[in-house]
């Protein structure tokens, strides 16, 4: 359902509008109850045959709605309000964010996953995105680096201040002139770690663009991390917490969400390679026993969920595997306990460190070797280099002992 923004898409949406409005008008009037066909689509599934169809993008039956069912009248008032909208909202050109909407008719819409339900349901019929509809999200994604691109008039230079955050922008189509120099990709799904990151000029050392959603991505930073893939084609990874949220906003970037799998294909990433939090890190950089939370009932019930997902046991059957090592050691920790051993060993030893370990194949495991006690919270590590990095690691290879080196796994 790829979204094209011109006149004739709004003209074509509108006089999708006008024949879906004229029918339900004619099937009343000759005393008919009109059905309504909602194809509903998939991106999962708990069957594991290879011949799983959810990666296909197209429909997976569907559901159909009628005045005779009391449950569905006021689905079907609700969807024909936001209907109205939309259809005044193209006719003016004007953009509204779902929550807009939702207080046009707060006593009828009475919860906003209502109107939720209605935008996606109207998308599935007029075979449509949601930003053609002009229906737009309040945009939470943050963006810095080598990169340089115009939104309408804007300019977004960050290349000049690679570790300056700025806002993605929510009208993604309106995006121009993209010009980068980077190496790679970098999401990472939390701000604090995102700001970590811009503290320790992380982007100044490493050319890269780096980019945060805030938690769960809106679609605005979807399709806009999908537009610098495809414009750019760079390798991307994602850093996220080793926790269920923290693996489901990774599957989100890769895969898709259920409740838009009908636009997946425009929004997911399958480019993308986890970069961690993995389960064994606890172990290979000896996270205290403070940094591990134990897993919840929730956490556990969530996980075990996440494991029946088609997509895991085809695609990313090593995501699968971390999945159930997470499961099987009952605990779970953020990104941030990494900071136990300095302030910014995120950024000079994790990230650059996994980075390497996820472009060589076959992945093999690392020895990380802290230097006496120079990695203390009180002292970053900043005298290492890119250089003595890899002399750590020959090290380590070499299995060479001595008084002022611990390995940490």
């Amino acid at each position: 359902m790829e979204g094209i923004r011109s006149n004739t898409c709004y003209r074509d949406l509108l006089r999708k509008i006008k024949e879906f409005t004229l029918s339900i008008l004619e099937d009343l009037s000759e005393g008919r109850s009109p059905l309504i066909f909602i194809q509903r689509f998939r991106i999962y599934c708990t069957d594991f045959d290879s011949n799983c169809s959810c990666s296909c993008n197209k429909p997976n039956g569907h559901e159909i709605l009628t005045f005779q069912k009391e449950s569905h009248v006021h689905r079907i008032d609700v969807l024909l309000r936001v209907l109205l909208i939309v259809q005044q909202l193209l006719q003016e050109n004007k953009h509204a964010s779902k929550r807009d909407i939702y207080y046009m008719h707060p006593l009828i819409f009475s919860d906003q996953t209502v109107v939720d339900r209605a935008i996606n349901d109207i998308c599935i019929l007029l075979q449509c995105s949601r930003h053609n509809l002009n229906v737009v999200s309040v945009g939470n994604g943050l963006v810095m680096g080598w990169l340089r691109f115009f939104e309408a008039e804007r300019k977004f230079d960050c290349i000049n201040s690679p570790n300056t955050a700025h806002t993605i922008p929510v009208l993604v189509e309106d995006v121009k002139d993209l010009v980068s120099v980077a190496h790679y990709i970098l999401i990472v799904e939390k701000e604090s770690v995102f700001q970590r990151l811009a503290n320790d000029k992380f982007c100044s050392k490493n050319r890269c663009i780096v980019i945060t959603g805030r938690g769960y991505p809106d679609v605005s930073t979807r399709r806009f991390l999908r537009l610098l893939v495809d414009k750019l084609c760079l390798p991307v990874y994602c850093l996220v917490d080793c926790d269920p949220y923290g693996f489901d906003i990774l599957a989100t970037y890769r895969f898709g969400s259920m409740q838009m799998a009908y636009d997946a294909k425009f929004l997911r990433v399958p480019q993308i390679q986890w970069l961690g939090a993995f389960p064994s890190d606890s172990e290979n950089y000896n996270l205290p026993q403070q940094c591990l939370l134990p897993l919840t009932m929730e956490d556990k019930r969530r996980t075990e969920a996440m494991l029946e997902r088609c997509y895991l046991h085809q695609e990313v059957p090593g995501w699968r595997s971390e999945l159930e090592s997470m499961l099987q050691r009952g605990t779970k920790f953020e990104t941030e306990a990494l900071s136990v051993h300095s302030l910014s060993f995120l950024s000079e030893v994790y990230i650059p460190s996994a980075a390497c370990q996820t472009s060589a194949t076959p992945k093999l495991p690392i020895k990380m070797f802290i230097v006496g006690s120079l990695f203390s919270p009180l002292s970053p590590p900043s005298f290492l280099t890119s250089l003595s990095l890899h002399f750590l690691l020959f090290l380590s290879s070499k299995q060479r002992q001595s008084p002022q080196l611990s390995p940490l796994s």
